[in-house]
């Protein structure tokens, strides 16, 4: 029988009551009353308890009540690239599949978020436009070095460095020596550094990229390139004792350094993205340039042992890495991968795609969103989501995990119509989700987060 946790009172009247057969607590599923006054869950209860309520809402019988998604890697690109995605549509994707919080990437927005009035730019153009709750990270370049407390002070969530060019002539790479100045600076205060991380002069070293070639893609961009830009990010945190993010891994071959930089007791953590989980290099035709990502989706054996490294907690969390484009520069060339844009624009689909992967190998519903939302959360501090339990944020997702779908990229809500989930089977429906206690889509309005 489930303990009755909480603030419990025959006597209250609570806004809101979700009953489901299957609530996800503790870490397991059970039969639960979700009880939430103003913003907060207040009591887990009995299925069947009797309580007054201004809501009272009973799942079907094939819908579980899990905590909101918590995405913490997205590129909104607003202002400045908001015909590639903006603010409105970003978080209206986020929430149709069950993301009730994302944190925004410092670039590809104009300017990029590297200086406390940029951040102020951004939140501007978030507020009055986003459907969930939206937090910041802020960018590490050449030139915002020794100015990274100021960003820290005005909330941000840490700061992303490219150890490789980012694409982008406004974001520049840190070269191993900026990256030690970062990890310094970033350690004094207790900070984050979130790294993507391909070392340039390995990249340079590698076979040119093949026209429409898939294969001479990958070859372009080879495992040793993130093996030794990860070594650099190990050295900086051991020399430092400060933290480190490793974003988007995507070649197993880093895994041994990985899992040796976290026995060492070195504060290190990692994550992958859905689409190194779902796709593979086999199954990827030449000039399919939707899937063209850095770095890149490589061979179905590489993908089984990312896997393998997230059931066994070497990877500590999984985040879509939203990263679209118009589809005017996602296929430009025709299919030529040198030409087209790199990014994979997979937001609404995010944690559905890692689901089904997950069940197709035995994988808990409860081990996803432990990567998916409370380990994303714990990420960035931010402890009252990614749970439910009595103080935690009445951000709640009825998720129906058995139904299946084929995604058609002209229906996801993000602004452009391209992804490289299209025509994919998925597992799983979002039927409703509620922020801070008020239905998505209905009263619910995004908060603009600072960190904690």
């Amino acid at each position: 029988m489930l303990e009755k946790r909480g603030a419990y009172d025959r006597g209250m009247n609570y806004d809101l009551v979700v009953r489901s057969s299957r609530v996800l607590v503790d870490g397991e599923f059970q039969p639960a009353a979700v009880a939430v006054i103003g913003d907060r869950v207040v009591a887990i209860l009995e299925p069947d308890a009797i309580v007054e309520t201004e809501s009272d809402v009973q799942l079907a019988d094939d819908e579980v009540l899990i905590p909101g998604i918590v995405d913490t890697h997205v590129h909104v690109n607003e202002p400045g690239r908001t015909e590639w995605e903006g603010f409105a549509t970003a978080t209206r994707a986020a929430a149709n599949g069950g993301v009730t919080t994302i944190v925004d990437m410092p670039l590809n927005s104009i300017p990029p978020t590297t200086t406390p009035e940029a951040l102020a730019l951004k939140r501007e153009a978030a507020a009055p436009q986003a459907v969930i709750d939206v937090g910041f990270w802020g960018g590490a370049i050449p030139s915002s070095l020794g100015h990274l407390r100021e960003l820290w002070e005005a909330g941000v969530f840490g700061f992303k460095a490219f150890l490789s060019p980012s694409g982008v002539d406004e974001f520049p790479h840190l070269s191993t020596e900026q990256l030690n100045q970062a990890m310094d600076e970033i350690a004094a205060f207790d900070g984050l550094l979130i790294v993507h991380a391909e070392d340039p002069a390995t990249l340079d070293a590698a076979p040119a990229t093949e026209g429409t070639s898939y294969a001479a893609f990958v070859r372009s961009r080879p495992d040793e390139s993130e093996e030794s830009a990860i070594a650099h990010v190990i050295d900086a945190v051991r020399r430092t004792g400060g933290r480190a993010h490793i974003l988007h891994l995507s070649s197993a071959a880093a895994l041994p350094m990985i899992r040796r930089a976290k026995d060492e007791g070195l504060r290190l953590t990692v994550e992958t993205c859905p689409h190194y989980l779902t796709f593979d290099e086999e199954h990827i035709d030449d000039g399919a340039t939707q899937y063209k990502c850095c770095p890149p989706i490589r061979d179905h054996a590489n993908q089984e042992l990312l896997w393998g490294a997230l059931v066994d907690g070497t990877i500590d969390l999984v985040a879509s890495d939203h990263s679209p484009s118009t589809a005017a520069l996602k296929f430009a060339g025709d299919g030529d991968f040198e030409l087209a844009w790199g990014g994979i624009s997979g937001l609404e689909l995010s944690f559905r795609a890692v689901w089904t992967g997950a069940a197709a190998r035995r994988i808990p519903l409860s081990t996803v969103v432990k990567w998916m939302s409370t380990n994303t959360a714990d990420l960035v501090g931010l402890g009252h989501l990614g749970r439910i339990a009595p103080g935690s944020k009445a951000d709640l997702v009825a998720f129906a995990p058995d139904r299946t779908f084929t995604v058609a990229a002209s229906e996801l809500a993000h602004k452009n119509p391209v992804s490289a989930f299209d025509g994919t089977e998925l597992r799983g429906e979002v039927s409703r989700a509620w922020l801070a206690g008020a239905l998505v889509g209905d009263q619910a309005r995004g908060q603009l987060l600072r960190r904690r």
